[in-house]
């Protein structure tokens, strides 16, 4: 079948209702993450860019560099990130949409609510209010993460939650506080969880860990921990559950190839590293900021944001006391003036971010090719739905509340300090 047919068809099938009533007339082909995270296992040793759009730039850049790689993509904003950028869990899914139909982009691109944070029980109740508004404005997949809570009330809160979410969306769940090379989720924590769900009948695509990652812009420790996330993925492999990575920015390009090559992980967060690209800021290997002897930024004279803009951009920061991992809160403020500048200007930002992830999605991370095989999942099911890959094998009886609560409490976890919601 050609790429043309393929995508045809595909689009014919593979939007999910709440897609196809916001966007009628769209060309976009929004899938579940479902769809996603199977494409990329059926491949196999790969996994594709959760690109993190701050700012319209970089959800345009990651589109082009998708569309070169005929990759699958995933499009995200984290819950805490809707309260310090421009783009939010309401609005993601139409500016994702919008650039797809601009910028002619067919390949599936899937619309992620990345770490819809529960901190506490009481938040519990907000959350089953505010997760179908999510779908309502057009995401295709989300994170729960109640990872900040004890284990019983973790794998509680997901079951609870579960019911708001619509079986045809993408699932990922967390286990383990982004918070470095401490707290390490262990194969007793991790299993609870995805097994306390498949006795209720959830099955998540991506389980995210705490395997030493840590989020921002700040090499920390060993990094990610490939070895521990192996065997928490192969003690999981009956429950047909992959892995995403989350912090990816701290580590090396090798060591990601080694997450893509050596787990199950399917789906790799890019956050901080894409926000900077996009500015102009100097990056390395590690996608991690440049700064000179005095912690400033090392911006780069003609690429991303102009001169003017930038100082702009310092000043306020000064001004604000930002600095570090913290100029994550000038992408509010700073919109309208990245919006306003030269057209010249606004397309080197998008051009810069593409090369970026391009690379890492070619060369990194094993994505390209993706694509077709996740418009081949929606034809041979002929529906945006593509069911689950998994089937329950624990027994209902063995997890209620009462054996969840008791179980917990023999569990082999050290939770270390407290840890990061922020992506």
């Amino acid at each position: 079948m050609g790429s043309k047919t393929l995508f045809t068809k595909a689009l014919e099938v593979g939007r999910p209702p709440t897609v196809r009533k916001l966007f009628p007339n769209s060309r976009a082909l929004l899938v579940s993450g479902k769809v996603v995270n199977r494409a990329l296992a059926r491949k196999g040793q790969a996994m594709t860019m959760a690109a993190n759009g701050r700012n319209y730039f970089v959800i345009q850049g990651a589109l082009l560099a998708a569309q070169r790689a005929n990759a699958a993509l995933i499009v995200e904003i984290a819950k805490s990130e809707s309260n310090y950028c421009p783009v939010n869990f309401w609005n993601i899914a139409r500016l994702v949409d919008s650039a797809c139909n601009s910028l002619g982009i067919t390949i599936p691109v899937a619309v992620h609510a990345d770490h819809y944070g529960l901190k506490s029980e009481s938040d519990v109740a907000a959350a089953k209010i505010e997760i179908p508004t999510l779908f309502d404005a057009g995401i295709t997949s989300i994170a729960v993460d109640a990872s900040h809570m004890a284990d019983d009330l973790n794998l509680l809160a997901n079951i609870e939650l579960n019911q708001y979410i619509p079986d045809w969306a993408g699932l990922e769940t967390e286990v383990g506080e982004i918070k470095g090379s401490q707290g390490l989720s262990t194969v007793d924590d991790a299993g609870f969880l995805i097994a306390g769900l498949n006795a209720h009948d959830i099955f998540p695509d991506w389980i995210a860990l705490n395997n030493g990652s840590a989020h921002g812009i700040e090499a920390n420790g060993e990094g990610i921990q490939v070895e521990l996330t192996a065997r928490i993925h192969e003690h999981l492999a009956p429950y047909k559950v992959s892995g995403a990575q989350h912090g990816t920015s701290g580590n090396n390009s090798d060591k990601l190839r080694q997450i893509a090559s050596g787990t199950n992980t399917t789906k790799a967060n890019v956050a901080t590293a894409l926000q900077m690209v996009s500015w102009g800021v100097e990056v390395n290997d590690y996608g991690n900021a440049i700064t000179d002897r005095e912690g400033n930024f090392n911006k780069v004279e003609g690429e991303g944001v102009s001169e003017e803009t930038w100082q702009r951009m310092v000043s306020l920061a000064s001004e604000k006391g930002w600095s570090g991992g913290n100029y994550k809160n000038l992408n509010l403020p700073v919109d309208n003036w990245l919006m306003g500048q030269p057209r010249e200007v606004r397309e080197r930002m998008i051009k810069r971010v593409e090369e970026f992830a391009y690379q890492m999605l070619v060369n990194v991370f094993n994505a390209s090719d993706t694509a077709p095989l996740a418009m081949e999942l929606l034809v041979q099911a002929g529906s945006h739905d593509i069911g689950a890959e998994a089937s329950r094998i624990e027994d209902p009886s063995a997890w209620t509340r009462e054996e969840i609560s008791a179980r917990a409490q023999t569990l082999d976890v050290d939770k270390g300090p407290e840890g990061d919601f922020d992506d």
